[in-house]
């Protein structure tokens, strides 16, 4: 577990505290999911089908993890629904 909160903080050392749990609980395999305008955040897990909504992120939470390119749309079934999820980190050589 100590090793998902470090990859999450090694991301960036100026990611806030909401934005930092919400990327952990998509590292541990959550879906996020917003309204069709970014709103009411959601967390899923598809295996236990277990809802969380975290308290402390908003609209702008999820705004500013896409901003700075940690996260991304994916394709929902539902047009009022954005899923959201992890961008693969690009790899220097």
């Amino acid at each position: 577990m100590a090793n998902k909160k470090q990859s999450a903080g090694a991301i960036g050392a100026k990611l806030s505290e909401a934005e930092q749990d919400l990327l952990q609980h998509l590292e541990q395999g959550y879906q996020l999911e917003t309204d069709s305008l970014g709103s009411d955040p959601v967390l899923r897990d598809p295996e236990a089908d277990e809802v969380l909504r975290p308290v402390s992120a908003n609209r702008n939470t999820v705004m500013a993890l896409e901003e700075r390119g940690l996260i991304a749309q994916s394709k929902s079934s539902d047009p009022l629904k954005i899923m959201w999820r992890l961008k693969k980190e690009k790899r220097r050589k």
